[in-house]
């Protein structure tokens, strides 16, 4: 495993093989992707913590969706990745969109773990509002990480995998709360990437009791992918947002058959 800073941008670096680019959401970092590690093997994956989030905190200035994209195209850049697969979770599935629309020739394939094009106007509100509990700190980071944990992950989850809910529950925590309001607020801007043209693969996975990609949603964006190679939508039970943590072996399986068959993508 190889770290390295790139412009203040918290990077890792595994393996060697065809380059896979791991994207993920609000709250999330790299190791959001750690359960899926083992399904990547025989792949050069890289894992980025976005500006304002996990290890790269020290992001001056505003957080918006069209920065995040410029953040993974410049780490491409400096580590001479043209063309990749493309992993993302949540709102850095937004950020994948954007990419995979306006550059089709740097993308081998999208695989969206809780997708969605842009949160819906009520869910904008609520997480302006959240922004603001976050700018009171540690406190404020804590409510917020309990009322996701109910929010967010299945009831299954929360009553049979207390890791995984320790896992989320730390992600959250851990993020700086002036930092995690930024990022609040670059969602809650998010404009929508032209997802017709989108013309790579795409796998697109959701659970069950997922409140911010609900099935219905995640098959109607599968519908708007009018130029894509293939796609598969994916809906895993018992399962809510945070589907790379909580069934990460149904996950994996489903990456690993998916950059199996686009592996001369």
């Amino acid at each position: 495993m190889r770290f390295q800073l790139i412009d203040r941008i918290a990077v890792e670096e595994d393996g060697e093989g065809p380059a896979i680019v791991c994207v993920h959401g609000l709250g999330g970092s790299s190791n959001t992707f750690t359960p899926l590690m083992p399904a990547m093997a025989r792949h050069r994956v890289i894992r980025l913590d976005l500006p304002g989030s996990g290890r790269s905190q020290r992001a001056e200035g505003d957080l918006s969706i069209q920065r995040y994209v410029d953040a993974a195209l410049k780490v491409c850049e400096r580590l001479d990745v043209t063309r990749a697969h493309w992993v993302g979770h949540s709102m850095g599935n937004i950020v994948l969109q954007h990419i995979a629309a306006a550059h089709p020739k740097r993308v081998a394939s999208l695989t969206m773990f809780g997708p969605l094009i842009t949160p819906p106007d009520a869910a904008r509100t609520a997480i302006r509002a959240r922004a603001a509990k976050a700018r009171e700190g540690a406190s404020g980071m804590q409510e917020i990480a309990h009322a996701l944990l109910q929010a967010s992950i299945s009831a299954d989850t929360r009553e049979r995998l207390p890791v995984a809910v320790a896992y989320v529950r730390e992600s959250l925590m851990r993020q700086e709360g002036e930092n995690y309001a930024r990022s609040c607020e670059a969602l809650a801007a998010a404009q929508p990437a032209a997802v017709e043209n989108i013309e790579a693969p795409v796998l697109l996975v959701t659970g069950d009791e997922d409140g911010v990609a609900p099935p219905q949603a995640v098959r109607a964006m599968a519908d708007k992918l009018h130029r894509a190679a293939s796609k598969r939508v994916v809906v895993l039970p018992r399962c809510g947002h945070w589907t790379p943590i909580e069934r990460p072996e149904e996950c994996g399986r489903e990456l690993r058959d998916f950059l199996a068959a686009n592996s001369r993508s």
